[in-house]
């Protein structure tokens, strides 16, 4: 049984936070978008975004050498499976001999986008690093790469050796809540906590889903559009809604669809979506000894590989307001905090309401 407590979060006017620092707890009517685009220090237009033309749509490389990021982007170099490879990541140094923060990001995004998440948790002395796993971002992204979470655990574990990071406080989204309980599971001993923030992995979904043709999830990468990655993100995340704020993320996406090194991405996206399918983590949560939180948008119903449902399976891939309970069930010592009315991007989508519950998840390991 897990310990700790169950928290819901709704969106309700002038309540006050009971933690000692006299955070406010929530501003809670939904604000819009507003602010995120500066927030993130990032530049796109909706016609940007939506468009296929590529006279007007960004046309990025492999490495995003022309896309800025939020902060000073440094680079780690290593070798790993016969190969040279180069780790981008950002690193904001801690005050006050507070804890540092690694916030992972998850399969359609890169650091840049814990930009709003990074200056927050700075301004309370957090150090916090956001790196681009190999396969993403400005990293490397080698095709011939045996991709697995054991692996961009090593990569990651290597990192905080090269920064001289013992012990540090996991956060991981959505794909990054995946390599960040491999890693707490991997490495315990410099994992203060965990934090995972509407995480996949909450289900194996191979047992629901036949495996697919990884020539075809290549193909079906290859050839998307502008349009259907704006499609899919104002469907999946924000329930129809759709801003500037929203299209930013997805100019790196495009870039690469306009770009020069298409086909590379779209086999490295088809590597690690295997990694997802079949590297499950959710039947290693009994394990799990670091306290653990689950920050869940219970609006989210991302379900990996929902197309390929097996036949006579009657289940629903993605039900994030039962798979959250579900998940800290199966940890010693977890906390979830439940989100009503966001989806699969909280600290996007409402800022204001996800930093109470980051808070909150934070002072678990100061529980016991």
């Amino acid at each position: 049984m897990r310990t700790g407590a169950f928290f819901v979060f709704r969106p309700v006017p002038n309540f006050d936070s009971p933690l000692a620092d006299g955070v406010r707890m929530m501003k809670m009517f939904l604000k819009g978008a507003a602010g995120v685009l500066a927030a993130l220090g990032l530049q796109a237009s909706p016609v940007l975004a939506e468009t296929d033309d590529k006279q007007t749509a960004p046309v990025l490389n492999a490495t995003l050498d022309d896309y800025q990021y939020p902060f000073e982007v440094k680079r780690f170099d290593f070798e790993s499976q016969g190969q040279t490879l180069q780790m981008s990541y950002m690193h904001l140094p801690a005050r006050n001999n507070k804890p540092t923060v690694v916030l992972l990001h998850g399969k359609n995004f890169n650091g840049a986008y814990w930009k709003s998440t990074a200056k927050y948790l700075s301004a309370r002395g957090y150090g916090v690093v956001m790196p681009d796993q190999i396969g993403f971002g400005k990293s490397s992204k080698p095709t011939d790469y045996q991709y697995s979470f054991n692996q961009l655990a090593l990569n990651s574990s290597d990192l905080l050796d090269h920064l001289g990071l013992d012990d540090v406080i996991l956060v991981g989204h959505s794909m990054g809540g995946m390599l960040a309980s491999r890693f707490a599971l991997s490495y315990p001993d410099r994992t203060r906590s965990l934090i995972l923030i509407n995480p996949i992995g909450l289900e194996d979904y191979l047992d629901y889903t036949e495996y697919p043709d990884m020539t075809a999830a290549y193909e079906r990468e290859l050839s998307k559009t502008g349009s259907d990655i704006v499609n899919y993100q104002k469907a999946n995340y924000y329930a129809g809604a759709w801003s500037e704020d929203y299209a930013a993320l997805t100019v790196p996406l495009i870039g690469w669809q306009n770009g020069p090194d298409k086909e590379q991405i779209a086999r490295v996206s088809a590597l690690t979506y295997d990694m997802i399918l079949t590297q499950p983590v959710i039947d290693d949560f009994d394990n799990l000894s670091v306290p653990t939180s689950f920050i869940i948008g219970t609006r989210d119903t991302t379900g990996p590989n929902r197309a390929n449902l097996r036949e006579g399976i009657n289940y629903t891939l993605g039900q994030y307001d039962v798979l959250g309970d579900r998940a800290a069930a199966r940890v010693k010592n977890s906390k979830l905090i439940e989100l009503e009315g966001l989806g699969h991007l909280p600290h996007i989508e409402d800022f204001d309401t996800f930093a109470p519950a980051l808070d909150l998840a934070l002072s678990h390991e100061d529980d016991e």
